[in-house]
């Protein structure tokens, strides 16, 4: 069922009941700060270990850079954003459901995660049946629209659906009328290559195959070979990390760099060295497609915050959740998610005014006006599911040159 319905009786209710009993040092009353209101405390549930640690920077990187710019605005409702509470998914769902329960005890005001899709999957009834906000920058999987989070959960980073339409044109315009689609065999590999396959299909193109592998596999003969066996044009590999092993076993089995395209979780300035160290120019020709965000003032303004930052993957939509949701506390007058949640798709809205800083929205709806908040990532515009209906994508290719972005697209679902 659709997620982000108006919330029920029993609901409504609920959030009564506890906006009259919540006490000044409770988490969703919160303590008094600076300006000597109710403070609000953010969440982050990311990897700082397990396979997908290397998205880790980026999400703490951004939320900081984020509260840092609300601070200097004068904070949430006129009170300064705490540090953030920091919990570990680790890319496991056991721990990144414990994780969530410390986050729901600590009281916090929003959660901002989890970073991969799967991990949402596992903890987000956790978060939202305690009715605290759940945004993630970095969920992709389609199957996330439709969860029943009591209108709860958001997501910045775009479904798979759109990745899925970008990518399919990026093969068929390259010419390529035969492809093998390869993924790993879970929520986001499943759900990105049917939707590939269909768009693909739509496009006049052939899948010759749609094929999935364990991504805990030592070795990965069973689809390298099935791809050997079609022959196709081209491949496209939905991975993550472990893709590169991927990528290693299909390059010595015979497909050429130019004929593969991959996902976001390979958008890796150092995927060359990870394939072949020997030879990292062996994934020379190798084109991708990531959520992006065709903006460098927030990459420099990122950069001088956090100077150590090397990888900015997601950080624009991560930042867009930390500032979105400060604004709907902001437009409801309220730190209570109870009362925000509701205000989430508002402040997005093309009806309002155009705005792009935490400060300059939140002085446009001091001055009563509607907003429409233009996130660091583009315009979100939340749908009834929680998700932003346009996005930007970086089209990445590995060169002569070594990792570069050859362009910036924009996609929406009503194109």
């Amino acid at each position: 069922m659709a997620s982000k319905k108006v919330l029920g009786l029993a609901a409504a209710t609920a959030a009564l009941v506890l906006g009259l009993t919540a006490c000044g040092d409770d988490g969703n009353g919160g303590g008094d700060g600076d300006g000597g209101g109710d403070q609000f405390t953010y969440g982050l549930l990311y990897p700082q270990t397990g396979n997908l640690a290397f998205l880790g920077p980026p999400q703490i990187a951004s939320v900081e850079y984020a509260i840092s710019e609300i601070n200097e605005a004068g904070g949430i409702l006129g009170t300064e954003v705490p540090e953030v509470i920091q919990a570990d998914e680790a890319g496991d769902s056991a721990q990144a459901n414990e994780a969530a329960n410390s986050l729901v005890s600590d009281g916090v005001n929003a959660v901002i995660g989890a970073a991969a899709s799967g991990m949402t999957q596992a903890t987000y009834d956790t978060i939202t049946a305690a009715e605290i906000v759940q945004c993630s920058g970095s969920n992709t999987a389609a199957e996330l629209s439709n969860i029943d989070d009591n209108g709860y959960y958001f997501r910045t980073a775009p479904s798979d659906l759109l990745s899925a339409v970008v990518m399919a044109r990026k093969i068929v315009d390259e010419g390529y009328q035969s492809v093998a689609i390869v993924a790993r065999a879970d929520d986001y590999g499943g759900g990105y290559a049917s939707a590939l396959e269909q768009e693909l299909e739509g496009l006049g193109a052939e899948v010759v195959t749609n094929d999935t592998y364990d991504p805990e596999a030592t070795t990965f003969d069973s689809v390298v070979n099935n791809v050997g066996n079609k022959e196709p044009d081209a491949v496209a590999l939905i991975a993550f990390e472990e893709g590169a092993q991927v990528i290693a076993q299909m390059l010595e089995g015979g497909v050429k760099g130019e004929q593969l395209f991959v996902t976001d979780g390979l958008n890796d300035p150092s995927l060359g060295e990870t394939v072949n160290q020997d030879d990292p120019d062996s994934v020379n020709g190798i084109t991708g497609i990531a959520p992006s965000a065709d903006n460098p003032d927030f990459n420099s303004g990122l950069t001088e915050f956090a100077p150590d930052l090397t990888a900015f993957q997601f950080a624009p939509q991560i930042y867009d959740c930390v500032v979105a949701i400060a604004l709907a506390a902001e437009a409801a007058g309220s730190v209570n998610a109870s009362d925000y949640v509701a205000e989430l798709p508002n402040i997005s809205r093309p009806e309002g005014t155009e705005c792009t800083s935490f400060a300059e929205c939140r002085d446009l709806l001091a001055d009563g006006e509607e907003i429409d908040y233009q996130g660091a990532s583009g315009n979100i515009d939340f749908d009834d599911n929680g998700d932003p209906t346009a996005a930007t994508f970086e089209i990445f290719h590995y060169g002569d040159d070594g990792h570069e972005i050859l362009a910036y697209e924009e996609h929406s679902l009503n194109d």
